[in-house]
């Protein structure tokens, strides 16, 4: 197998595994808040958060490592805590220790998807590079919304553990196989230094917004809840200033000089905040309006993710030969249109008709993520690969954790804390119709608002130039 195949099924598998991880646990979570003992709506809806949030936190960090000590050698690593995570989360006692586990796994999770695009964009020409980006990328969402459809599968017939027990063969394998094969191919940016204000000042942001958000939501917004919000979001704004002062930033904002950069990362992150929420609602609109089970659901699931894992591939290939602009304008727009069509949806919809905007969002999906991708990676110098695809992979994973805090915030403030509870996890609603009734009013407003989130973003995705040339330095000109 030549060089470049063995890195792109290497790191499509440890991309898959990282992204399937991110919404497995989505389909299960009703199950685990139902059967582990003393886990509350809070500690389930962090059993999500705090993966995501461990991984946006360390990708501009990893970035930097990686440019200066070696990207294979660092995705190597986090295959084994990926791994070692995995493991812990299935022996899990309570909910407590379920949370902390899952930081362990997304911190794996955090070395494996910073790198995976640099490591693949360092060996494959720029010819084939959407191509090889568009598999790995469309492996890695399609694991995302495959996830969905296994983890009820596991869950229902192996019980919730299960969801973790595939990933230590597989991490095991493809470790083994990463130290044996992968090689370090790319230049390094030299010995610069790294950012501990930058670090602190992002994920202490991003940290203590989301604790506002999702106990304040809870709590009906107590001081300690505003106060945890407002200092959240002042070391966001601080964190802009502190990174044009310092001399070694972990976020590089002279690439967003770089247009065709800027408007990749700026759509990324739009994208990501609309589709980020998808799952995790119809997660439980299927197994907490309805009272599917987990096995039903995930089926239920399965046309979301097919039309994404059809659509990908080809959108990738397409957008080498006709530039990316198309299909990321395009991808955007049909994806408004689906969330437009589920904010109009009844409760109780037949699902022949339901089934008709799934398969839109993943077609959507499908035709914005690789094209992306690949023109933002091949947008900046080779020494900035990796900085790069780690300044794209933390606002990428931002823009998830925006739309779950932002779903759960709605979902909160139109559901009493009884109803929200027993949607969550999956038990007949107190009182009926009239509850029922407050979850589809925050069904019907969390697909407006991404929709919303959705058109916009296809404003930058338009703008951008067509890269149609690689300069001795690695950079893609227009």
């Amino acid at each position: 197998m030549q060089y470049k195949y063995v890195v792109l099924t290497n790191t499509t598998i440890g991309t898959f595994m990282a992204l399937l991880d991110s919404n497995i646990v989505l389909i299960s979570l009703p199950t685990i808040i139902r059967d582990l003992p003393g886990t509350t709506t809070v500690e389930g809806i962090w059993i999500i958060l705090g993966y995501v949030l461990v991984t946006a936190s360390l990708l501009l960090t990893i970035g930097r490592l990686a440019d200066l000590y070696g990207r294979v050698r660092l995705y190597n690593v986090g295959f084994a805590v990926f791994t070692i995570g995995s493991g812990l989360c299935s022996l899990a006692p309570n909910g407590q220790s379920l949370v902390l586990f899952r930081l362990v796994q997304g911190i794996g999770a955090g070395l494996i998807f910073a790198n995976s695009a640099a490591i693949l964009t360092d060996a494959f020409p720029v010819a084939e590079r959407g191509r090889a980006l568009g598999l790995n990328q469309v492996a890695g969402t399609g694991g995302a919304l495959i996830g969905l459809v296994a983890g009820g599968v596991l869950t229902a017939f192996l019980g919730w553990q299960s969801i973790f027990w595939i990933n230590v063969p597989v991490g095991v394998f493809a470790t083994i196989w990463a130290y044996t094969r992968l090689k370090e191919i790319g230049v390094h940016a030299g010995r610069e230094k790294l950012d501990p204000a930058g670090n602190l000042l992002f994920a202490g942001g991003l940290s203590l917004a989301l604790l506002g958000v999702t106990l304040g939501a809870i709590s009906g917004w107590a001081g300690l809840d505003l106060v945890m919000l407002f200092a959240g979001v002042a070391c966001l704004i601080a964190f802009v200033p502190v990174e044009r002062a310092v001399r070694s930033p972990m976020m590089d904002l002279s690439l967003f000089r770089n247009r065709v950069f800027s408007a990749g990362v700026l759509s990324n992150l739009l994208a990501s905040t609309a589709r980020g929420a998808v799952g995790l609602v119809l997660v439980f609109y299927f197994q907490g309006a309805l009272g599917l089970d987990a096995l039903t659901a995930g089926l239920l699931l399965i046309p979301f993710s097919l039309a994404f894992v059809s659509i990908g591939p080809l959108s990738g290939y397409l957008s080498d030969r006709y530039g990316p602009r198309f299909f990321t304008t395009g991808g955007l727009l049909v994806s408004a249109a689906s969330y437009i069509w589920f904010a109009v949806l009844p409760y109780q919809v037949p699902y022949t008709i339901l089934v008709f905007p799934m398969i839109l969002a993943g077609i959507g999906g499908g035709l914005f993520i690789a094209p992306n991708v690949a023109s933002i990676m091949n947008s900046v110098p080779v020494v900035r690969r990796g900085v790069a695809a780690g300044m794209s992979a933390t606002l990428f994973n931002v823009g998830f954790l925006v739309s779950l805090g932002l779903a759960f915030a709605i979902m909160a403030s139109r559901m009493p804390l009884s109803v929200m509870q027993a949607i969550f996890a999956g038990l007949p609603v107190p009182q009926g119709q009239l509850e029922i009734g407050s979850f589809m009013d925050a069904f019907h407003q969390i697909f407006g608002v991404i929709a919303g989130i959705s058109l916009f973003g296809a404003i930058p995705a338009s703008i951008r130039r067509t890269p149609v040339a690689e300069s001795p330095s690695g950079e893609v000109k227009a």
